[in-house]
């Protein structure tokens, strides 16, 4: 893969924006400065062009051509299937509650593990979701009167509007409006020990309340003897509907109202009952878990940006989004508008008319509208005996009698002839045809983005919390300033991100020009805008340069491995001038000047190496490659003085050989060995069974940065989710935005050191212990849980001592991007015989053709020099 792909594929994400005018992408001009010339290229589909060290004049780019070939469509789409389980809960903003932890403040969307929760139901363990409340009186009127003060004698004769559901469990069939109607609860139902069920005045159930508003209202029954008394308000159309009913709290018992004893119990209870009878009159009973959480994510997208929308978008969004949502998460992209009967819209077709006359839908009612691509799609909605019915009068007989087998044989009776009598028919058997526009679907792409803030979370997020397969931590978000000021900021970005997924999807079609065009765009826009200096260091991401910066990063790579040193060697140019505070400058120094140095000007190549190291941004492994590079140019003539880190090369790592039987050692594999035991492993189990015997007796595992990135987010995890302005912005959020700036480090210096004293002083094992045990399970950027056990991560901390931890932590901490990564293989423990002290080492375990790279010598070189025991252990093959 390509040096930045991965990258690029984590910052497009999992659900692809829709391309309908890529021509218009490919039409931005670009300048002459960078031509590149298709033909000289030897393109990723291996073409048959030659490169040259005296290469070509570039082409002018005005040359490409708009017709581009396709690429493969990689969006999904989540159906109601994957997401009915979810049962997301969100409010504007409820007022503090005693003893809840605290999360969002102003424009951000509000929670409370002990209030209102990630769902109605009050969790066992409040961890399960984000902890939320306020510290000042910030709420919207509707909240202000839902979270009133309210006391037992208030809540006596206050009415809930609910519904009846589950009438299938009843036997009553016919119901009338005002009949009398209680509530009694059913904790027997071993489906729901909180369930009431809905009971007339002849004692006949009828069925039972919705389960959000049982969750809340069983506790008050069952602790405050109340009861409910109410009338059925209205009748539906058909009995397995839900029925629309008003109870009334009353007082069962007098000895039941005990308010100076009972009330701050009471009120929390209450304040929830309320908040879901709000919450259920918006979303009624037949509102699928889909579209509930589909509809959280557009109310708070209005809430906090609605002023990057336009007037029309925000209209759409507020006032379609009940139909739009049923449409949008329906299965397939094509559904007929016979099949669309839903309770909260009344006249489908207007409703669709509406939406399409604003360029939010697409319709297909007559066959001329139909060509080949839509007639594909719309007869996926044919069923069995529908597409039976038209083969049969086109007089074609199907191989197979599946589905699948009977639209592969329409193939045989279209062509431009028949098409408009295939389509006829086909339009006779679904009728008037509809789907999401491409505006429409990028809108919402928009919207999911602006709920993210990234490309690899969706609707799914939601599922995955409310099942408990993920936890996120408990923090505060603190407004300081917008991601997006303005709409034109948001739009740069969006055609930078679309840039980058034609960049990739060109790349899987292995369509060279329009790789180089979207290069080029690329680095015209990179030229032509800035970023905000007063701009919130995290928020870069969330840039148009940014993105571009990744485009063209890969493109880099892409003409390095095509031999097209002079152009990569450009854009590194200008990518190091447009950039000036980015820890990626190391990276791209080293390319320059290895670029440079294959185009045959190696004192270009040292120049540039040595003005590298006098760039604070070059650090970590980027730094040690550019050294090492300058002592190999830098000898007699081009320069008789001696570096000041010649002894970077004396600085021996200590190394031991092992030998082991080899069972493979082709180039490109990885080196595969038979063990002690004779089982097959790789060369890291074959190092810990020489390690654990003959090497030292050594208990170890194979970890590289894992457990040391697990053990910086155990220790420093009250700083990650500190109060800091601005850098946690969504619910979904498992580290602060700015953990990989320079700021990390400069916003939270006191409390880092602080807490690194603590560690030093010998403190790392009992803050170890309680963050492990506190917050087990939680989701944390580097915390791997199911991969160590809390012993083996005490042994760590233990065996390899409190002030190497210390040092460790100190340097993630202020630099988390560039060390991150490339820390050695194994981790080896042993414990002396009283079984307190111990001892450790790290060891990089290399195969005999393997070497380490630049990041990897950083690290064994910054452990050395922190007190560490480190080794590199070279595995040969057993020579027989």
């Amino acid at each position: 893969m390509l040096t930045g792909r991965e990258s690029l594929l984590r910052l497009i994400g999992k659900r692809r924006r829709s391309l309908p005018n890529r021509h218009l992408l490919l039409s931005i001009p670009t300048p002459d400065s960078l031509n590149l010339e298709v033909e000289d290229l030897i393109s990723v589909a291996g073409d048959d062009g030659r490169s040259s060290e005296n290469q070509a004049p570039l082409d002018d780019p005005s040359k490409f051509s708009d017709d581009l070939s396709p690429s493969t469509r990689k969006k999904r789409r989540l159906t109601q299937t994957t997401l009915l389980q979810s049962s997301f809960w969100s409010l504007s903003v409820p007022k503090q509650l005693e003893g809840g932890p605290v999360i969002c403040t102003q424009q951000q969307p509000i929670l409370d593990s002990e209030t209102s929760g990630f769902s109605l139901v009050q969790r066992s363990e409040p961890s399960d979701s984000i902890c939320c409340k306020v510290d000042d009186g910030s709420c919207s009127p509707r909240n202000e009167e839902i979270l009133e003060t309210v006391t037992l004698d208030e809540a006596n004769g206050d009415a809930i509007h609910t519904f009846i559901v589950g009438r299938k469990f009843s036997d009553v069939l016919n119901l009338e409006i005002g009949g009398n109607i209680c509530l009694l609860r059913h904790p027997e139902n071993i489906k729901d020990r909180n369930a009431i069920k809905v009971v007339s005045a002849d004692s006949e159930m009828l069925g039972y309340i919705p389960k959000d508003i049982s969750q809340c209202l069983s506790p008050l029954i069952d602790e405050y003897d109340l009861k409910f008394e109410g009338t059925i308000t209205s009748v539906p159309k058909y009995s397995s509907e839900a029925v629309p009913i008003k109870v009334v709290c009353h007082k069962m018992t007098s000895d039941g109202w005990k308010e100076c004893e009972f009330y701050e119990d009471f009120k929390p209870i209450w304040d929830k009952v309320l908040q879901a009878v709000e919450h259920q009159m918006q979303f009624p009973p037949k509102t699928t878990r889909y579209q509930f959480n589909f509809n959280v994510i557009l109310q708070e997208v209005l809430r906090s940006c609605s002023h990057l929308f336009t007037a029309d978008e925000r209209t759409f969004l507020e006032d379609s989004q009940r139909l739009f949502v049923r449409l949008y998460t329906r299965k397939g992209p094509w559904f007929r508008l016979s099949n669309i009967s839903y309770h909260e819209v009344s006249d489908s077709f207007q409703a669709l008319k509406d939406l399409t006359v604003r360029g939010f839908m697409s319709s297909v009612k007559d066959a001329d509208e139909l060509d080949s691509q839509k007639m594909k799609e719309i007869i996926e909605l044919l069923n069995v005996t529908e597409l039976r019915d038209i083969l049969s009068m086109n007089k074609v007989f199907s191989r197979g009698s599946r589905k699948r087998d009977l639209i592969n044989s329409f193939s045989s009776c279209y062509n431009d002839e028949t098409r408009i009598n295939l389509a006829t028919m086909i339009l006779e058997k679904t009728g008037l045809c509809a789907k999401i526009s491409s505006t429409a679907d990028s809108l919402i792409w928009r919207v999911e983005r602006l709920f993210f803030l990234n490309g690899e979370q969706d609707l799914s997020s939601f599922v995955l919390l409310d099942l408990g397969i993920i936890k996120y931590p408990s923090y505060k978000c603190i407004e300081s300033e917008q991601i997006f000021s303005n709409r034109t900021k948001l739009l740069a970005y969006e055609e930078a991100i679309e840039v980058a997924q034609l960049m990739d999807e060109s790349l899987d079609s292995e369509d060279s020009r329009t790789v180089l065009k979207c290069i080029m765009i690329s680095e015209t826009r990179i030229f032509s805008s800035s970023l905000d200096s007063a701009h919130h260091a995290a928020f870069n991401c969330f840039t148009g340069p940014w993105v571009y910066s990744k485009v063209v990063l890969l493109g880099v790579s892409f003409l390095e491995n095509n031999k097209r040193y002079n152009q990569a060697a450009y854009l590194l140019r200008r990518l190091l001038s447009c950039f000036n505070c980015d820890r990626r400058r190391g990276y791209w120094t080293v390319r320059l000047s290895t670029d440079l140095e294959h185009m045959g000007r190696p004192n270009e190549s040292l120049t540039v190496a040595e003005q590298g190291l006098l760039d604070p941004w070059v650090r970590a492994g980027s730094r040690v490659a550019l050294q090492r590079r300058i002592l190999r140019l830098a000898k007699p003539p081009r320069r008789w003085k001696t570096p000041t880190f010649s002894n970077l090369d004396e600085n021996k790592i200590p190394e031991v050989t092992i030998q082991g039987r080899s069972l493979n050692c082709e180039v490109g594999m990885k080196n595969r060995f038979y063990g002690e035991d004779g089982e097959q492993c790789g060369v890291e189990q074959l190092a810990l069974q020489y390690y654990s015997g003959e090497g030292g007796g050594w208990q170890g595992i194979h970890t590289e940065s894992s457990i040391w990135l697990t053990i910086f987010g155990l220790i420093m995890w009250d700083i990650l989710f500190s109060d800091v302005p601005g850098v946690f912005q969504t619910r979904f959020q498992t580290a602060p935005l700015d953990l990989e700036t320079e700021s990390f480090y400069l916003n939270r210096k006191e409390m880092i050191e602080s807490q690194l004293e603590k560690v030093a002083n010998g403190m790392a094992e009992e803050i170890l212990i309680i963050s492990y045990e506190t917050n087990r399970g939680t989701a944390c950027r580097g915390v791997v849980w199911e991969r160590f056990t809390l012993e083996e991560l005490r042994a760590a901390v233990a065996c390899v001592g409190s002030v190497c931890v210390a040092s460790l932590c100190r340097h993630l901490a202020q630099d988390y991007r560039s060390w991150c990564s490339g820390m050695p293989d194994l981790l080896l423990w042993r414990f002396k015989e009283n079984g307190y002290e111990g001892e450790a080492k790290l060891v990089e375990v290399k195969s005999e053709k393997d070497r380490l790279s630049e990041q990897q010598r950083a690290w064994l070189l910054l452990l050395m020099d922190s007190g560490f025991s480190v080794e590199i252990c070279k595995v040969r093959p057993l020579l027989v």
